[in-house]
Formats: C-alpha cells, sequence, structure tokens
C-alpha cells in the first residue's frame, strides 16, 4: 500500500470510495414518504444530502480542484491499483491552544480493509507534508469515543471540546455595521481564531463555507448564506450565515475574528439574525466559553474533541 497526493484523475475512485459508506439511498415521494432507491436514479442534489460532494462525480471533481488549486493537500491510499481511503490536510494558523498546524479528518475507508494500517499510512503521509508545510502539529476532530482512544493510543492528545448550543435571536442594544464580504481568499484570517462554528479547523471551515462553489446546483442557490463582515464596537469578525435546510427560521452560525468571543459580538449577531427574520442561532463553541453566552443558552448533545500530537513527539 502507498498514500500519494490525490489527483483530479482520482476522481471517480474517491466518489466510489465515500458512496460506498451509504448503506441505503432514499429519497422523498410525492407523496412525502421515505423510498429506497438505486444511487442512479437520485439527482445530483439528492445524492448530496447523502453526505456531500463525494456522493457524485461531478461535484467530487468541483472540490478536488478547488482542493488542488490550494485550498488543502487531498491524499489517497492506494493498494494495488484500488484507491482504498482519501483524506484531506488543511494548513492552518491560529491562536493557542491550536497554533500553526495541519488539520485532518479521520480517513475514509473502503469497507473490509485494514482501518488501522491504512491510518498508519496517512499517518506517515501527513508527517511528511508537515515537514513540507513547516508545521510540527496534527490536528484532527474526533466526534466517536472508539476513534479518540484509537488515537489516544498513538500519542494524540485533547486539545478542546467542541459542543453545539442554540441561542434565541434577539433585538439588542448595542453598535455594530455589517457588510457583504465576498473575497473567498483565506488569507483574510491567517493567525485568526473560530470563536464560533469550528468543526474541523478554521481554515477548513472557511474553504468548505466561503467560496460560492456550488452555485451550479438550483437547490443550493435557494438555501439562503450570508457572507458578512461584521464590527461590532471594535470587534471584527468575518461571519458565514447558513438557513437550516429544514428548519428555515433558523442560522447556522460559522465566526472568524482575530479576537475571542465578547458580549458586542454576540448582541450584534442575535440582533442581526433577528431583524434578518431568522428567531434561532445554531453554533459550535469550546466547552468553557458556554457559561458566558448567558441563561438562554441550550445544548443539544452533539460534541467533538479535537485532538493534536506535536511532530516532535512523533506520529
Amino acid at each position: 500500500m502507498k498514500v500519494r497526493p490525490a489527483t483530479l484523475d482520482d476522481t471517480a475512485a474517491i466518489t466510489e470510495l465515500h458512496c460506498a459508506q451509504i448503506p441505503v439511498w432514499q429519497r422523498l415521494d410525492e407523496n412525502g414518504r421515505v423510498q429506497d432507491v438505486a444511487r442512479e436514479a437520485l439527482s445530483i442534489y439528492e445524492r448530496w444530502q447523502h453526505g456531500g460532494p463525494w456522493m457524485s462525480v461531478e461535484t467530487g471533481a468541483l472540490h478536488l480542484s478547488h482542493l488542488l488549486r490550494g485550498a488543502g493537500t487531498p491524499l489517497v491510499a492506494e493498494d494495488e491499483g484500488v484507491v482504498v481511503a482519501s483524506a484531506i490536510l488543511y494548513e492552518g494558523d491560529e491562536p493557542q491552544p491550536y497554533g500553526r498546524h495541519l488539520s485532518m479528518e479521520h480517513p475514509t475507508v473502503l469497507p473490509g480493509r485494514d482501518d488501522r494500517q491504512i491510518l498508519s499510512g496517512m499517518l506517515a503521509a501527513a508527517r511528511e507534508q508537515m515537514k513540507e508545510h513547516g508545521v510540527n502539529r496534527l490536528l484532527l476532530p474526533l466526534v466517536l469515543p472508539a476513534l479518540q482512544e484509537e488515537y489516544a493510543g498513538r500519542g494524540f492528545s485533547p486539545r478542546a471540546r467542541i459542543i453545539r448550543v442554540s441561542l434565541p435571536a434577539r433585538v439588542g442594544q448595542g453598535f455594530y455595521r455589517s457588510s457583504d464580504w465576498i473575497d473567498p481568499a483565506s488569507r483574510k484570517i491567517a493567525g485568526w481564531s473560530m470563536p464560533i462554528g469550528r468543526v474541523g479547523s478554521a481554515r477548513q471551515q472557511w474553504e468548505t463555507l466561503w467560496p460560492e462553489t456550488w452555485g451550479a446546483l438550483e437547490e443550493m442557490r435557494r438555501q439562503r448564506i450570508h457572507r458578512l463582515q461584521f464590527d461590532a464596537s471594535g470587534h471584527e469578525a468575518l461571519v458565514c450565515c447558513r438557513q437550516q435546510l429544514y428548519a428555515e427560521r433558523n442560522a447556522e452560525i460559522f465566526c472568524w475574528s482575530p479576537r475571542p468571543l465578547t458580549r458586542q459580538l454576540l448582541t450584534a449577531l442575535r440582533d442581526w439574525a433577528h431583524r434578518t427574520g431568522y428567531r434561532t442561532l445554531v453554533f459550535n463553541v469550546e466547552e468553557e466559553i458556554v457559561p458566558t453566552l448567558g441563561p438562554e443558552v441550550e445544548a443539544d448533545g452533539f460534541s467533538l474533541v479535537v485532538y493534536g500530537l506535536d511532530l516532535d513527539n512523533g506520529i
């Protein structure tokens, strides 16, 4: 088995790898009932709903092209000419506890293959990429306890616990300005943190949310997405607000800023959301920040832990 950087020629193989993770393909019929169907019977958007851009060759090619043009470093593990796993590395620069790093989600592995052997190969390749990028830290967001235990056994340690919460949108008192921000270049967020909305890393979320990659899909254009610059009493932030698919008055919030979350910025976000027609804000935050969000905050039970390992501790 060898691990190598992916190329655009790998699009179909990576797509098949990810689609192999889906046990049943479904859609709603004209009466609103769920029906099992063949993948080929689904539209591109219907496939997307099962797992994102890797569910179709068409959207997979767009995603891989974006990565290959500098957004990230896609890797594939190949065994006798067959792609058996894939992963993506994103270079980031954030305040501690994240620092300068590469971030990676747990590799997607073809069912029936040796996960632990493939993971060892992927981590060795990540180590080489860290040397090439001049960073010494690898971060992974992990949800499942079994994966957290696996990486802990390989020397990784928890760096932050992230939970998902909701807050009512509220008209608030405070001075702020908001305006559209359409520039997708990630250089703006170099050195910035992600006080709201973190899943992987600030860079990973930026490359996923800010470029308008999916405008060719009509169904995606119908979902309201606001990309804004905020100034809340001197607190600068770039904010992506995404309407939830099945709860149109809910807004998912993602925020990049050179400063930690402040009361002024949170008040501005809640006020703007209410005036824009939303009634609930949904977002991820570091667990220790939750007590500062006020008595109306509610956690929904979802959490993840960001694990990290520094190069001088081995991989």
